[in-house]
């Protein structure tokens, strides 16, 4: 990846737009502890198994004052089918400049059947209240990861 973010710095401020079509921000998060995942396209099985996952449990996370936002380059219009399709209770991000997506540093090259392209790498992000990066999981298997994640929330100082 280009960019190594590290735990303990600072998380790179953004602003999005919604599934809704409402703008969001870094800072609209300010004293709440924040899961960001990226996933490469929305309505694909992993992308689709993993914010299902992360919706299921956005209840306990509520609990523990962690909101989840997941964010791909898909344009609005898609992440807002994709939201109803799966009734997802959780905001989905759209990046289509990847601005954000190469700040955080998800947006490299991949290889699939020996075709090398460029695009986001699955990643998940723990910010704590205080806006610094608290945990990092790159290269995601999405089987137990929205459980591990709310796991690492829970030891994150209320």
């Amino acid at each position: 990846m280009g960019i190594e973010l590290d735990i303990g710095t600072k998380a790179p401020a953004f602003t999005l737009t919604n599934d809704s079509g409402k703008k969001v921000s870094l800072r609209d998060f300010k004293g709440r502890n924040l899961v960001i995942y990226f996933y490469p396209r929305a309505d694909t099985p992993g992308c689709t198994r993993e914010s299902i996952d992360f919706s299921r449990l956005r209840s306990q996370f509520d609990k523990i004052d962690t909101d989840i936002i997941g964010v791909s380059a898909d344009p609005v219009k898609a992440q807002d089918a994709f939201k109803k399709k799966h009734n997802l209770n959780l905001g989905l991000l759209s990046d289509e400049s990847h601005k954000i997506l190469e700040s955080y540093g998800v947006w490299d090259k991949k290889i699939m059947y020996g075709k090398e392209f460029m695009g986001i790498v699955r990643t998940t992000f723990l910010i704590g209240a205080e806006g610094r990066i608290a945990k990092i999981w790159r290269k995601v298997k999405v089987d137990g990861h929205a459980d591990e994640v709310l796991e690492a929330a829970r030891t994150l100082p209320e």
